[in-house]
């Protein structure tokens, strides 16, 4: 199978406290959308790359479960999920994603509950998102001074 890529981009200016950056995806559907420290940190209007996150884990968990379903031969009618991450501050100083909570609510015609729980625990090991948030994947990363 080919690769599949997906890319976004920000454009940072200034410190981290005092600064401001804009987010776009190569989709256009985040075009120049706001963060800054205090959307992060506090309650400013903006996104923050820990909401970011949480999008795309609750948005591939339900995928994933949706397809794990079908191929059990149930058919889900609606999946509702929420994602939390979670940031920690540190001893050392700073901070650290501590953890994901996902919260699932399906309506699933004929299933019982261990069932359901047994195909959502499956499916969110095999969610792309939740594998990466585990840690199994790599990261290359290219750095120029210009």
């Amino acid at each position: 199978m080919a690769e599949l890529r997906r890319k976004a981009s920000v454009v940072w200016n200034g410190d981290s406290r005092h600064g401001s950056g804009r987010i776009s995806s190569s989709s256009g559907v985040l075009q120049d959308v706001p963060y800054t420290w205090v959307a992060r940190f506090g309650d400013a209007p903006g996104t923050n790359p820990e909401e970011l996150i949480a999008a795309a884990h609750a948005a591939c968990f339900s995928m994933a479960l949706a397809s794990r379903l079908s191929r059990e031969g149930y058919q889900p009618q609606s999946i509702e999920t929420s994602a939390t991450c979670v940031m920690s501050s540190q001893e050392q100083g700073g901070f650290q994603i501590s953890r994901m909570e996902l919260q699932t609510h399906a309506q699933v015609p004929g299933i019982d509950e261990a069932t359901f729980r047994r195909i959502a625990q499956e499916a969110e090991r095999g969610c792309p998102v939740s594998t990466a948030l585990r840690g199994g994947v790599g990261i290359e990363l290219e750095a120029n001074l210009v």
